[in-house]
């Protein structure tokens, strides 16, 4: 598809018409403290994996509401001091897939850590190994709309918990240096590394590429490409509920972590974009409250935004930071 979307002058100057609800960061700070009231316990089995370069541990950690969530930590085979972190999350219907699928960062002589998705794990890759045991109302098929009804109940709350327990986990391993913590991902993954940003105070860098679940004022009605038209749907049944869905939605809005991000970050966008509507990432990365913020833009491309082209602007962007 060809640009649909604002202008790039017009894109660089969007706001979000996301009302930010008065208790948002009430809202945060008591989820993640009952989260904290259960032991984080994270162990890391050694895993052979047949990567004579690489070393990999399966991880296990207590997520939100005390539920065991699983990751990868892959190192450099031999590490033997701190190594910096990148804790990265994943796409929409992705799991932690398998080790040798997630090659490239600790090649470069870093840390990394992958994050199972609750639930999810079942449309691509090589699969998840995290259920998600709580249950929700009536939900259109997919993860959008599950628990909507009120932010208490909403999948995302318990993924974004997850996410920062996750940062957790990774940095009380002896080889990773939590004081040089980047978190990442794409799309999905994009959204949760903003998410992040706005609730782990002290990481070092983001790299949010093509980042979903921003902007959903816009997002919902802008496109009617899932995920987010399962929001659409759900309304087309629900009727008369939309102010209710809003609200929820509020609470997980990417701008709002923007807003109280306090770290650089490396943003990509796709001008062509169905799935994540440029002007729903220039919301996220306008709201950026920390100067240090760049963007790149990929004009010709859909979803699959910079591909791994971005990856080297990535591993530019960090060496640039000294990271």
């Amino acid at each position: 598809m060809a640009l649909f979307d604002l202008p790039i002058e017009e894109l660089r100057e969007h706001r979000s018409a996301s009302v930010e609800p008065e208790d948002f960061d009430a809202f945060w700070a008591k989820t993640l403290a009952e989260a904290r009231e259960s032991d984080l316990d994270a162990r890391f089995e050694p895993v052979d994996t047949g990567l004579s370069t690489l070393q990999v541990f399966d991880v296990t950690f207590t997520g939100f509401g005390g539920h065991p969530v699983k990751g990868w930590l892959t190192l450099p085979a031999g590490a033997e001091e701190p190594l910096p972190l990148l804790v990265e999350y994943v796409g929409y219907g992705g799991g932690r897939g398998l080790p040798h699928e997630h090659l490239l960062w600790a090649s470069t002589g870093r840390a990394h850590f992958v994050m199972d998705t609750r639930g999810q794990g079942s449309a691509w890759g090589g699969g998840g190994d995290t259920p998600d045991p709580v249950g929700g109302g009536p939900a259109f098929p997919g993860f959008m709309t599950q628990g909507i009804d009120a932010p208490e109940n909403y999948y995302y709350r318990r993924v974004f918990t997850d996410a920062v327990r996750a940062v957790e986990a990774a940095r009380s391993h002896p080889l990773t240096d939590a004081s040089r913590t980047v978190a990442m991902g794409a799309s999905q993954g994009g959204g949760i590394t903003v998410a992040v940003a706005g609730l782990v105070p002290d990481l070092v860098a983001v790299l949010p590429d093509v980042p979903f679940l921003c902007d959903f004022p816009r997002a919902t009605t802008i496109t009617d490409r899932n995920p987010y038209r399962e929001i659409a749907l759900w309304l087309k049944t629900h009727r008369g509920r939309a102010d209710e869905v809003r609200r929820t939605l509020s609470y997980f809005d990417g701008v709002h972590f923007a807003a109280r991000a306090r770290t650089p970050a490396l943003f990509s966008v796709a001008l062509e974009d169905q799935t994540c509507p440029p002007s729903t990432v220039f919301a996220a990365y306008n709201a950026w409250a920390h100067q240090d913020r760049a963007i790149e833009v990929y004009e010709f491309n859909d979803h699959e935004g910079g591909g791994p082209f971005h990856d080297e602007a990535k591993m530019r962007w960090l060496r640039s930071h000294q990271l």
